[in-house]
């Protein structure tokens, strides 16, 4: 099954930026900014702006079988890339 990946950059509350991929079953791309503002909520982040201009489509791919699991369950997985926390 091929997964939808959306390229993700947001500035954190200390100015820095978070950069993460949401790959999701979905192509829509309000459906993704909500993965990404349900995920920078659980980091602390809820004020970061995430609109079309911050997630963007990327591209299609095939995903592990511990992602596909996480996506089934959640709508969603979190690839980080860089400046998020551990």
């Amino acid at each position: 099954m091929d997964f939808h990946v959306f390229d993700t950059y947001v500035k954190a509350k200390d100015g820095h930026t978070i950069h993460f991929d949401v790959v999701t079953d979905n192509s829509d791309v309000e459906k993704a900014i909500g993965f990404a503002k349900e995920w920078l909520k659980t980091i602390g982040e809820e004020l970061s702006t995430v609109t079309t201009e911050e997630c963007k489509f990327c591209h299609t791919q095939s995903v592990p079988e511990d992602m596909e699991i996480e996506i089934m369950t959640d709508g969603y997985s979190i690839s980080k890339m860089e400046g998020c926390p551990n």
